[in-house]
């Protein structure tokens, strides 16, 4: 058994040089036991500069390796590609205990497997890029979540405590020194400290956490900047602890704020929900202005239906926009054979932006459902892309849009039907109705049947999702909602005809 004891846990040109000397000699994996232990005498595991100092191995059974060298080797041809060097140079780094003999045996391999690093389903290779993956994601929490602390005024001096999940300080910290050129720091950690005074990065051995640097006066400046750029509106609990895991809480300043910014989350969201919205900036005001008066986005017609989306949201062409949160333009693929008309957005629809998602919405996917209509495959959209409502208490009433308003609008119906181009067009109410069709088209005598349209596309009339729900009367919810289905069922399979015929 050769035993090969490294100058470090890092010590990857240690690493390289007895690899290195033992493949051209042609000891197995498997006849190899690797440690970075140290005895009394042994060098510090830290020099100046990265990857250990560059202190080679010592093999129990033979002499002190010679200076490292580049990786290969043999001296019959035998090489290694780059990306097995990268590999690892990034995986000595991770803390499991069979690094080293992993990384020996993918060498031995590569001899009679020259493409063995490119294979991602070998087990040896899935577990090297798996800790490749572990170090990269460790360098990355490092930059994120080391925070400094004032700890010498003159000179300015500060310090910070880390525990890495693993032995990446010394890769790490050509950032720090990047990011903070001007200051003079330290960060400590039990695998090593590095310290920067300006000009040169040093290294030395790790301490203890007793050793981690106090609170400063800053660091309740940085929980309040902190609070006030937390949304909570944006709250993704889950997603949150994959990003920040709590075992790096102990050491962030502001993790103390985080149970209670979640506590209060839900309130402080339905308070900026409550607020009034901010004007938009004059110059997105005079721009609304001109496609106003003359029809136009920025003097075109829009060209697509994100150009629509947009230009929505700084129309003006009614005072619809002032009391609403935004506008909400339609949904769905851009030629959609099938187009579903509504009323205007309820008060869901204003606060998420999309047509159809509240308790009408509910309604209308359940029914399109049952009719076997996908949703996806139709562009859904409403006569009036703001919401009107009036205030009631804490709630918002929704007020049906009057003729100007559903006539100030219609462009921006207009233009999607021109960019969509739908075989059937269902208009769902009738003020959806009057918007399609371009007159009062009463539902009860106009259901259940075609209208022609002067565009050559095919119109049907049905009620509107929400008229099911205000029905009291249980026998007349359900006529009127077998009505609703039979509706949709004929508009899907009107649409299916005529997208046959047209191909």
């Amino acid at each position: 058994m050769r035993v090969v004891r490294l100058a470090s846990e890092i010590d990857f040109d240690g690493w390289r040089a007895a690899a290195r000397r033992l493949r051209a000699e042609g000891v197995s994996p498997e006849a190899i036991a690797w440690t970075a232990e140290r005895d009394l005498f042994s060098p510090p595991p830290c020099g100046e500069g990265a990857g250990g100092g560059g202190v080679s191995a010592e093999m129990a059974d033979s002499e002190p390796a010679p200076p490292p060298q580049p990786l290969p080797t043999r001296g019959r041809g035998f090489t290694v590609p780059t990306a097995f060097v990268d590999l690892a140079q990034a995986v000595i780094l991770h803390r499991a205990s069979d690094r080293l003999a992993l990384l020996y045996r993918l060498l031995w391999r590569l001899e009679r497997e020259p493409r063995l690093i490119d294979n991602p389903a070998d087990p040896d290779v899935a577990r090297a890029r798996d800790m490749q993956k572990a170090v990269a994601r460790a360098i990355h929490k490092m930059h994120a979540f080391v925070r400094f602390r004032l700890i010498e005024t003159d000179p300015e001096t500060y310090a910070a405590w880390f525990e890495p999940a693993h032995r990446v300080t010394e890769a790490a910290a050509p950032f720090f020194a990047r990011r903070f050129t001007n200051m003079t720091w330290t960060i400590l950690t039990p695998d090593a400290c590095v310290a920067w005074d300006g000009q040169t990065l040093r290294v030395s051995d790790g301490v203890d956490p007793a050793d981690a640097p106090s609170e400063d006066a800053q660091e309740e400046l940085w929980r309040t900047y902190y609070a006030s750029i937390f949304n909570p509106a944006r709250l993704n609990e889950k997603m949150m602890r994959q990003e920040m895991p709590k075992r790096y809480w102990r050491n962030l300043p502001e993790a103390r704020l985080i149970p209670q910014l979640i506590e209060t989350a839900q309130e402080r969201a339905a308070a900026m929900v409550a607020a009034a919205p901010s004007p938009p900036p004059d110059r997105v005001l005079k721009a609304a202005l001109r496609h106003a008066r003359d029809g136009a986005f920025n003097g075109d017609l829009p060209t697509s239906l994100d150009e629509v989306a947009a230009a929505v949201q700084v129309c003006r062409r009614c005072d619809l926009w002032r009391d609403a949160t935004q506008a909400v333009p339609g949904q769905g693929p851009a030629h959609a054979p099938l187009m579903f008309v509504g009323e205007q957005p309820g008060d869901q629809e204003d606060l998420a932006g999309q047509p159809f998602v509240g308790p009408a919405g509910q309604v209308f996917d359940a029914a399109l459902k049952e009719a076997g209509v996908p949703r996806e495959q139709a562009f859904v959209t409403n006569a009036v892309k703001h919401f009107k409502h009036e205030p009631r208490g804490k709630r918002r009433i929704h007020k049906t849009p009057d003729r100007g308003e559903v006539t100030a609008c219609r462009w921006w119906l207009d233009t999607e039907r021109r960019l969509v181009r739908p075989r059937v067009i269902v208009a769902l109410g009738a003020t959806a109705a009057h918007a399609v069709i371009g007159r009062a088209t009463p539902i009860a005598a106009n259901r259940g049947r075609a209208l022609h349209l002067p565009d050559q596309g095919q119109a049907i009339v049905t009620y509107h999702p929400s008229f099911l729900l205000r029905l009291p009367d249980a026998d007349a919810r359900d006529r009127a909602h077998a009505e609703f289905v039979e509706d949709l069922r004929l508009a899907g399979e009107l649409a299916k005809l005529i997208d046959q015929g047209a191909q």
